[in-house]
């Protein structure tokens, strides 16, 4: 019989596994691209397992093979990742009940994918004790994964050089569509997304992707404000005679 805690982690890593199918040519294209970039393959391996973190490691590699200097490197994959301080920030009720060991290695493997399928777990189930289980589940489906691939590209960038050009990254793209727009619910929902996409659109040419953060961070407080003002909206209805 499966222990409680095993049947989450399993549960966490099948949950994970359409996000893992959509994150195989993203990790590949990384790996080719690591290749063309000129750097050792040792390098873009080691990327993969400390920083692990999609777009950060493509920026990394870009500025790398460019010569940046090392700060100029480590302060704007900082400011990519930061997007992940919010994730942090909304899962701590879930995790504050755990020890400093287990929230270690769930705040290292913090991705946008896992934070996706944990988050939905959180705030659709009963956590648990086990939800901690369940993450990790999930974050090491994703990392083996992640490592493998991009071992795999960086063979295949070896052997097929064009692999980069491809596009083969879009399957992320669509597969976050598909997780992010069943959960618009609610007004301050649709009004996060819609400025988030507006204003993606926008600041897309940004240097450094600097435009993802400005506008994760526009659709946020668009989305506060919009449910403060419904909120305060319905009470004054309800008070009135």
């Amino acid at each position: 019989m499966i222990s409680n805690k095993l049947q989450s982690t399993i549960e966490g890593a099948r949950d994970t596994l359409p996000l893992v199918f959509a994150a195989i040519p993203f990790a590949i294209v990384y790996g080719a691209l690591g290749h063309a970039q000129g750097l050792p393959d040792w390098v873009v391996i080691a990327i993969s397992m400390v920083v692990f973190a999609g777009a950060s490691q493509f920026i990394a590699i870009t500025l790398m093979a460019t010569g940046a200097a090392l700060p100029v490197i480590v302060l704007t994959v900082f400011v990519v990742n930061l997007r992940h301080m919010l994730y942090a920030v909304s899962l701590i009720p879930y995790v504050k009940q755990f020890s400093q060991l287990k929230r270690l290695p769930m705040a290292f493997t913090l991705t946008d994918e896992t934070y996706a399928v944990a988050f939905n777990r959180a705030t659709q189930d009963d956590p648990s004790a086990h939800f901690a289980h369940y993450y990790l589940g999930s974050a090491a489906f994703m990392y083996l994964n992640w490592q493998l691939c991009t071992w795999i590209g960086l063979v295949a960038g070896n052997q097929f050089p064009q692999l980069t050009s491809f596009g083969l990254d879009i399957a992320m793209v669509v597969a976050f569509i598909g997780i992010v727009v069943p959960h618009l619910k609610i007004p301050s929902h649709w009004v996060c997304a819609l400025v988030a996409a507006l204003s993606g659109t926008l600041t897309y040419d940004w240097p450094n992707q600097s435009g993802l953060l400005f506008s994760s961070v526009i659709a946020i407080i668009s989305g506060v404000m919009f449910e403060n003002a419904f909120n305060k909206k319905t009470i004054i209805k309800k008070e009135a005679p």
